[in-house]
């Protein structure tokens, strides 16, 4: 039986804003192993860092100390443009907000990351993503004629057309009522198992974060519990050791 690889490790991990009497101390120590194919929640309190640690993880902040090795790069020792590097084609992000440009088409949105990471096959691609996630006639509206659930699933297919190793999610639901939430929930877990990437999503939600096979709690910037959910993806996947 093959032992799944580590895509995520990281050790020792702290992140810190400011300095002297105003310093503020975000993470405090940060021992965390992913192994590839796992779905892990990151659960915890507003202010428990664990938006902060997602940020790290994925590329988009850089540790204070520590060490960290995402999908096969150091991120320990690389820059704001070797972090963006690193990212393109292995990293998916999902954020609370769309973040989707205005004057793009739905289309144009998932078709553009792919076109500046040069792949020639990029509409192609964000077309088949799009039809992936019940988009399909949508292809050519603007984000202001889409829905909520529609963005955020423009944003998912934006996410996973260049097929990454590791699907990040930052409270996919938050700006969504609960019929929408619960069906953008559903399509994060089945495309992201469907394009075989490994699943971290950060969210406060007990019953979400039951559906991962793992959860990670976190309180005061600290890891203070790290074992298999008590849901269906729990009990089937167990925990990395």
């Amino acid at each position: 039986m093959n032992t799944p690889t580590p895509v995520i490790a990281a050790s020792a991990l702290t992140l810190s804003l400011g300095s002297g009497e105003a310093r503020v101390e975000i993470l405090r120590g940060i021992d965390l192993t992913v192994l590839s194919g796992e779905k892990v929640a990151l659960l915890g309190p507003s202010g428990s860092g664990k938006s902060s640690l997602l940020a790290i993880l994925s590329g988009l902040e850089q540790a204070s100390s520590g060490t960290l090795n995402v999908a096969g790069a150091d991120f320990t020792t690389l820059d704001e443009d070797g972090l963006a590097a690193a990212r393109r084609g292995r990293i998916g992000i999902v954020l609370q907000a769309f973040h989707l440009l205005p004057t793009m088409t739905a289309l144009e949105n998932v078709a553009t990351p792919l076109e500046l990471a040069g792949m020639a096959d990029a509409m192609v691609r964000a077309e088949t993503e799009l039809v992936a996630v019940g988009l399909g006639h949508r292809l050519h509206h603007y984000p202001a004629q889409l829905s909520g659930g529609e963005q955020q699933r423009v944003a998912i297919a934006r996410a996973l057309a260049p097929k990454p190793a590791i699907l990040f999610a930052d409270e996919p639901t938050g700006n969504l009522d609960h019929a929408n939430g619960d069906a953008v929930a559903d399509l994060l877990f089945a495309r992201a198992g469907e394009v075989g990437a490994t699943f971290i999503m950060v969210t406060h939600d007990e019953a979400l974060a039951a559906r991962c096979g793992r959860i990670v709690r976190l309180a005061d910037g600290r890891i203070v519990s790290d074992g298999m959910s008590s849901g269906p993806a729990g009990v089937a996947s167990g925990v990395a050791a």
